[in-house]
Protein backbone atom coordinates (compact mmCIF):
# COMPACT_ATOMS: atom_id res chain seq x y z
CA UNK A 1 0.00 0.00 0.00
CA UNK A 2 1.14 3.90 -0.73
CA UNK A 3 2.62 5.14 2.55
CA UNK A 4 1.57 8.60 1.84
CA UNK A 5 -1.93 9.58 1.49
CA UNK A 6 -2.42 12.08 -1.47
CA UNK A 7 -0.61 9.46 -3.72
CA UNK A 8 -2.74 6.78 -2.36
CA UNK A 9 -5.48 9.03 -3.54
CA UNK A 10 -4.60 10.15 -6.74
CA UNK A 11 -3.99 6.23 -7.71
CA UNK A 12 -7.87 5.57 -6.08
CA UNK A 13 -8.76 8.67 -8.71
CA UNK A 14 -6.52 7.18 -11.46
CA UNK A 15 -8.55 3.70 -11.00
CA UNK A 16 -11.95 5.80 -10.99
CA UNK A 17 -11.33 7.69 -13.89
CA UNK A 18 -9.52 4.89 -16.04
CA UNK A 19 -12.73 2.47 -15.34
CA UNK A 20 -11.76 0.44 -12.56
CA UNK A 21 -14.73 -0.72 -9.73
CA UNK A 22 -13.15 -1.56 -6.89
CA UNK A 23 -9.85 -0.47 -4.99
CA UNK A 24 -8.33 -2.34 -2.40
CA UNK A 25 -6.06 -1.82 0.98
CA UNK A 26 -4.98 -4.26 3.72
CA UNK A 27 -5.22 -4.17 7.07
CA UNK A 28 -2.28 -4.36 9.38
CA UNK A 29 -0.64 -2.98 11.69
CA UNK A 30 2.59 -2.23 10.29
CA UNK A 31 3.65 -3.27 6.76
CA UNK A 32 4.34 -6.70 6.65
CA UNK A 33 8.04 -7.42 6.86
CA UNK A 34 8.61 -3.79 6.65
CA UNK A 35 7.62 -2.66 10.05
CA UNK A 36 9.77 0.63 9.43
CA UNK A 37 8.10 1.25 6.50
CA UNK A 38 5.15 3.96 6.75
CA UNK A 39 1.79 2.49 6.16
CA UNK A 40 -1.56 4.08 6.46
CA UNK A 41 -4.30 2.55 8.51
CA UNK A 42 -6.88 0.72 6.73
CA UNK A 43 -10.10 2.07 7.90
CA UNK A 44 -8.99 5.55 8.21
CA UNK A 45 -7.25 5.27 4.64
CA UNK A 46 -11.11 3.28 2.95
CA UNK A 47 -12.68 6.40 4.99
CA UNK A 48 -10.69 9.28 3.49
CA UNK A 49 -10.47 6.91 -0.12
CA UNK A 50 -14.67 7.03 0.01
CA UNK A 51 -14.68 10.98 0.72
CA UNK A 52 -12.34 11.43 -2.14
CA UNK A 53 -13.84 9.50 -5.03
CA UNK A 54 -17.65 9.83 -6.63
CA UNK A 55 -17.90 6.11 -7.85
CA UNK A 56 -15.11 4.26 -6.57
CA UNK A 57 -16.13 0.99 -4.42
CA UNK A 58 -13.58 0.90 -1.77
CA UNK A 59 -12.17 -2.27 0.92
CA UNK A 60 -9.88 -3.93 2.87
CA UNK A 61 -8.81 -7.50 1.61
CA UNK A 62 -9.57 -8.53 4.35
CA UNK A 63 -9.96 -6.79 7.27
CA UNK A 64 -8.01 -8.65 10.53
CA UNK A 65 -11.13 -9.85 12.57
CA UNK A 66 -9.03 -9.69 15.81
CA UNK A 67 -8.34 -5.99 15.64
CA UNK A 68 -11.65 -5.31 16.26
CA UNK A 69 -14.55 -5.86 18.32
CA UNK A 70 -17.42 -7.18 16.03
CA UNK A 71 -19.95 -5.20 17.10
CA UNK A 72 -17.99 -2.05 16.45
CA UNK A 73 -16.67 -3.09 13.51
CA UNK A 74 -20.53 -4.09 12.40
CA UNK A 75 -21.04 -0.06 13.32
CA UNK A 76 -18.27 1.23 11.75
CA UNK A 77 -19.29 -0.98 8.25
CA UNK A 78 -22.50 0.30 8.12
CA UNK A 79 -21.93 3.84 9.14
CA UNK A 80 -19.22 3.82 6.33
CA UNK A 81 -21.91 2.28 3.76
CA UNK A 82 -24.25 4.99 4.60
CA UNK A 83 -21.48 7.76 4.78
CA UNK A 84 -20.30 6.49 0.91
CA UNK A 85 -23.64 6.15 -0.78
CA UNK A 86 -23.48 2.40 -0.67
CA UNK A 87 -19.77 2.13 -1.64
CA UNK A 88 -18.45 -0.30 0.72
CA UNK A 89 -16.81 -3.61 0.25
CA UNK A 90 -16.23 -5.38 3.23
CA UNK A 91 -13.63 -8.13 3.45
CA UNK A 92 -13.33 -10.12 6.78
CA UNK A 93 -10.43 -12.37 7.85
CA UNK A 94 -9.30 -14.49 10.81
CA UNK A 95 -5.91 -13.10 11.11
CA UNK A 96 -2.57 -14.21 9.11
CA UNK A 97 0.39 -12.60 10.96
CA UNK A 98 1.28 -13.98 14.41
CA UNK A 99 4.24 -11.15 14.91
CA UNK A 100 1.94 -8.31 15.02
CA UNK A 101 -0.82 -9.93 17.59
CA UNK A 102 2.05 -11.28 19.91
CA UNK A 103 3.75 -7.28 19.57
CA UNK A 104 0.43 -6.17 21.28
CA UNK A 105 -1.48 -8.53 23.08
CA UNK A 106 -4.16 -8.74 20.51
CA UNK A 107 -5.50 -12.41 20.58
CA UNK A 108 -4.53 -14.87 18.45
CA UNK A 109 -4.23 -18.33 19.11
CA UNK A 110 -4.63 -21.22 16.86
CA UNK A 111 -5.70 -21.85 12.93
CA UNK A 112 -9.30 -23.20 14.85
CA UNK A 113 -9.71 -21.04 17.76
CA UNK A 114 -9.28 -17.93 14.43
CA UNK A 115 -12.02 -19.84 12.68
CA UNK A 116 -14.41 -19.80 16.21
CA UNK A 117 -13.94 -15.96 16.37
CA UNK A 118 -14.04 -15.25 13.26
CA UNK A 119 -16.91 -17.55 12.47
CA UNK A 120 -19.01 -15.78 15.87
CA UNK A 121 -17.47 -12.16 14.01
CA UNK A 122 -19.40 -12.82 11.00
CA UNK A 123 -22.78 -14.44 12.52
CA UNK A 124 -23.06 -11.07 14.84
CA UNK A 125 -21.91 -8.74 11.68
CA UNK A 126 -24.25 -10.29 9.44
CA UNK A 127 -27.11 -10.15 11.98
CA UNK A 128 -26.57 -6.65 11.94
CA UNK A 129 -26.64 -5.49 8.42
CA UNK A 130 -29.96 -7.09 8.41
CA UNK A 131 -31.16 -4.58 10.27
CA UNK A 132 -32.15 -7.27 12.90
CA UNK A 133 -31.66 -6.44 16.59
CA UNK A 134 -28.84 -8.70 17.65
CA UNK A 135 -27.92 -11.45 20.29
CA UNK A 136 -25.41 -13.76 20.28
CA UNK A 137 -24.32 -16.09 23.23
CA UNK A 138 -20.78 -17.27 21.75
CA UNK A 139 -17.23 -18.52 23.12
CA UNK A 140 -15.33 -15.97 21.98
CA UNK A 141 -18.57 -12.74 21.96
CA UNK A 142 -21.40 -11.98 23.80
CA UNK A 143 -24.05 -9.08 23.19
CA UNK A 144 -27.56 -8.78 23.56
CA UNK A 145 -30.39 -6.78 21.97
CA UNK A 146 -27.98 -4.84 19.83
CA UNK A 147 -29.58 -2.32 17.35
CA UNK A 148 -27.99 -1.00 14.13
CA UNK A 149 -29.56 1.77 13.36
CA UNK A 150 -29.17 3.01 10.38
CA UNK A 151 -28.97 -0.03 8.69
CA UNK A 152 -26.63 -0.02 5.65
CA UNK A 153 -27.69 1.26 2.62
CA UNK A 154 -26.94 -1.98 0.05
CA UNK A 155 -29.69 -4.14 0.01
CA UNK A 156 -29.38 -7.01 0.85
CA UNK A 157 -25.85 -5.97 2.74
CA UNK A 158 -22.48 -5.01 1.80
CA UNK A 159 -20.65 -7.58 0.19
CA UNK A 160 -18.92 -9.98 2.31
CA UNK A 161 -15.65 -11.49 0.89
CA UNK A 162 -14.19 -13.99 2.37
CA UNK A 163 -10.21 -14.98 1.33
CA UNK A 164 -8.45 -18.71 1.20
CA UNK A 165 -8.49 -22.06 0.49
CA UNK A 166 -8.55 -24.25 3.59
CA UNK A 167 -10.80 -27.23 3.92
CA UNK A 168 -11.13 -27.48 7.18
CA UNK A 169 -11.90 -23.63 8.68
CA UNK A 170 -12.60 -20.89 5.85
CA UNK A 171 -14.87 -22.63 3.13
CA UNK A 172 -16.92 -23.59 6.06
CA UNK A 173 -17.01 -20.12 6.28
CA UNK A 174 -17.27 -18.43 2.87
CA UNK A 175 -19.95 -21.01 2.31
CA UNK A 176 -22.12 -19.81 5.23
CA UNK A 177 -21.31 -16.27 5.15
CA UNK A 178 -19.79 -15.18 1.86
CA UNK A 179 -21.01 -13.42 -1.43
CA UNK A 180 -17.89 -13.09 -2.61
CA UNK A 181 -15.21 -15.80 -2.28
CA UNK A 182 -11.63 -14.93 -2.84
CA UNK A 183 -8.86 -17.03 -3.91
CA UNK A 184 -5.30 -15.49 -3.21
CA UNK A 185 -2.20 -15.51 -5.03
CA UNK A 186 -0.98 -18.47 -2.73
CA UNK A 187 -4.37 -20.54 -3.42
CA UNK A 188 -4.21 -20.12 -7.63
CA UNK A 189 -2.65 -23.41 -8.34
CA UNK A 190 -5.32 -25.31 -6.82
CA UNK A 191 -8.25 -22.96 -7.03
CA UNK A 192 -10.13 -25.54 -9.39
CA UNK A 193 -9.78 -28.55 -6.71
CA UNK A 194 -10.37 -25.43 -3.98
CA UNK A 195 -14.22 -24.38 -5.82
CA UNK A 196 -14.74 -28.32 -5.39
CA UNK A 197 -14.90 -28.78 -1.89
CA UNK A 198 -16.12 -25.34 -1.76
CA UNK A 199 -19.03 -26.63 -3.53
CA UNK A 200 -19.41 -29.48 -1.61
CA UNK A 201 -19.66 -27.37 1.44
CA UNK A 202 -22.59 -25.48 -0.01
CA UNK A 203 -24.48 -28.81 -1.30
CA UNK A 204 -23.75 -29.79 2.37
CA UNK A 205 -25.46 -26.62 4.04
CA UNK A 206 -28.15 -26.47 1.04
CA UNK A 207 -26.83 -23.18 0.00
CA UNK A 208 -26.50 -22.67 -4.14
CA UNK A 209 -22.95 -22.39 -4.84
CA UNK A 210 -23.68 -20.04 -8.04
CA UNK A 211 -24.90 -17.18 -5.35
CA UNK A 212 -21.01 -16.51 -4.21
CA UNK A 213 -19.19 -14.89 -6.55
CA UNK A 214 -16.01 -16.11 -7.17
CA UNK A 215 -12.92 -14.06 -7.40
CA UNK A 216 -8.85 -13.99 -7.46
CA UNK A 217 -5.98 -12.48 -6.22
CA UNK A 218 -3.07 -12.28 -8.92
CA UNK A 219 -0.09 -10.05 -10.23
CA UNK A 220 -0.53 -7.76 -13.30
CA UNK A 221 2.40 -6.47 -15.41
CA UNK A 222 1.69 -5.26 -18.76
CA UNK A 223 4.45 -4.73 -21.48
CA UNK A 224 3.40 -2.19 -23.93
CA UNK A 225 4.56 -4.19 -26.93
CA UNK A 226 6.62 -7.45 -27.79
CA UNK A 227 10.11 -5.99 -27.56
CA UNK A 228 8.94 -4.31 -23.85
CA UNK A 229 7.97 -7.70 -22.78
CA UNK A 230 11.40 -9.49 -21.65
CA UNK A 231 11.93 -6.39 -19.11
CA UNK A 232 8.47 -6.32 -17.26
CA UNK A 233 8.51 -10.09 -17.32
CA UNK A 234 12.03 -9.92 -15.61
CA UNK A 235 10.88 -6.84 -12.95
CA UNK A 236 7.86 -8.88 -12.61
CA UNK A 237 10.43 -12.13 -11.18
CA UNK A 238 12.62 -9.78 -9.57
CA UNK A 239 9.59 -8.57 -7.21
CA UNK A 240 7.16 -11.53 -7.22
CA UNK A 241 8.86 -14.33 -8.07
CA UNK A 242 8.25 -16.12 -4.19
CA UNK A 243 5.94 -19.16 -5.00
CA UNK A 244 3.46 -17.62 -2.34
CA UNK A 245 2.62 -14.98 -5.53
CA UNK A 246 2.07 -17.97 -7.97
CA UNK A 247 3.53 -15.51 -10.99
CA UNK A 248 2.87 -18.08 -13.89
CA UNK A 249 -1.02 -17.75 -12.81
CA UNK A 250 -1.20 -14.05 -13.02
CA UNK A 251 -1.68 -11.59 -15.89
CA UNK A 252 2.17 -10.89 -16.74
CA UNK A 253 2.55 -10.15 -20.62
CA UNK A 254 1.36 -7.68 -23.88
CA UNK A 255 -1.89 -6.34 -23.69
CA UNK A 256 -3.03 -9.12 -26.06
CA UNK A 257 -1.27 -11.92 -23.52
CA UNK A 258 -3.31 -10.58 -20.70
CA UNK A 259 -6.79 -10.37 -22.76
CA UNK A 260 -6.83 -13.99 -23.61
CA UNK A 261 -5.72 -14.77 -19.90
CA UNK A 262 -8.27 -13.11 -18.55
CA UNK A 263 -10.91 -14.54 -21.40
CA UNK A 264 -9.40 -18.49 -19.94
CA UNK A 265 -10.30 -17.78 -16.07
CA UNK A 266 -13.38 -16.15 -17.07
CA UNK A 267 -14.12 -19.53 -18.50
CA UNK A 268 -13.62 -21.23 -15.50
CA UNK A 269 -15.80 -19.17 -13.62
CA UNK A 270 -13.66 -16.29 -12.47
CA UNK A 271 -16.66 -13.18 -12.14
CA UNK A 272 -13.64 -10.71 -10.97
CA UNK A 273 -9.93 -10.03 -10.01
CA UNK A 274 -8.12 -7.76 -8.20
CA UNK A 275 -5.17 -7.01 -9.59
CA UNK A 276 -1.72 -6.81 -7.43
CA UNK A 277 0.81 -4.03 -9.27
CA UNK A 278 3.63 -2.35 -7.66
CA UNK A 279 3.01 1.07 -6.54
CA UNK A 280 5.67 2.82 -8.76
CA UNK A 281 4.15 1.27 -11.87
CA UNK A 282 0.18 1.35 -10.49
CA UNK A 283 -1.05 4.31 -12.40
CA UNK A 284 1.15 3.58 -15.96
CA UNK A 285 -0.44 0.16 -15.56
CA UNK A 286 -4.00 1.01 -14.76
CA UNK A 287 -3.74 3.39 -17.99
CA UNK A 288 -2.25 0.92 -20.29
CA UNK A 289 -4.78 -1.53 -19.33
CA UNK A 290 -7.50 0.51 -19.72
CA UNK A 291 -6.20 1.44 -22.94
CA UNK A 292 -4.65 -1.65 -24.68
CA UNK A 293 -6.88 -4.13 -22.45
CA UNK A 294 -10.04 -3.41 -21.60
CA UNK A 295 -11.62 -2.55 -25.37
CA UNK A 296 -11.08 -5.94 -25.85
CA UNK A 297 -13.02 -7.96 -23.05
CA UNK A 298 -16.71 -8.38 -23.59
CA UNK A 299 -19.62 -6.41 -22.10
Amino acid sequence: MVSEYQPLLDLAKTAERTGFTNFWLFDHLWSPGLPEHPALEAWTAATALLAGTTTLRVGALVLCNNFRHPVVLGRMATSLDVISGGRLEFGLGSGSIPGEHQQTGLPWGSAGERAERLGEALEIITSMFARERTSFEGKHYQVSDIANVPGPIQRPRPPIHIGGTGPKYTLPLVARYADVWNVPTYGLRGRRRSAELLDAECARIDRDPASIRRSHQAILAIAENERKLPEVQARARQHYGAEAFALDEGYVGTPAMVVDRLAEHAGQGIDSVIFMTGAKQAAATMELFAAEVRPHLPG
